[in-house]
């Protein structure tokens, strides 16, 4: 039900949605974030499993934040946190986001439940 369309202003792709899908907003005030803001936090998700490698690795991940696959945590940039990275570069994915998508826990948890109510996809009667 989305769209593509071309900004004619900035020469790039869009997803247009429906206006009846809302999004949670993180920022307080009703002022739209900017698009050119700077990168401020990581955004790190956790890709391959760290099971059988070994107890300082397993602890690197934990001091992350990252306790179960493809959870994502978010942390500020700090030259303590990207040697925490770089130490579990093969594990992790990284992207650099600026402060207005910086999501917490409870907001990711949010966006991960289903609409409320239910669809119906195809009758179990038979059709006569």
């Amino acid at each position: 039900m989305s769209s593509w369309m071309l900004s004619s202003t900035s020469r790039t792709c869009r997803r247009t949605y429906p206006t009846f899908f809302r999004t949670l907003t993180t920022t307080s005030s009703s002022t739209p974030a900017p698009e050119n803001a700077p990168n401020t936090h990581f955004k790190i998700t956790l890709r391959r499993s760290a099971i059988s490698l070994g107890d300082r690795i397993k602890g690197t991940l934990e001091s992350l934040g990252i306790h179960r696959r493809m959870q994502t945590v978010y942390h500020p940039h700090s030259p303590i946190v990207a040697g925490k990275i770089l130490k579990v570069k093969e594990l992790v994915e990284v992207e650099n986001v600026p402060d207005h998508l910086v999501r917490t826990k409870q907001q990711q948890t949010l966006d991960r439940r289903p609409k409320r109510g239910y669809k119906l996809v195809r009758s179990s009667r038979p059709s006569i």
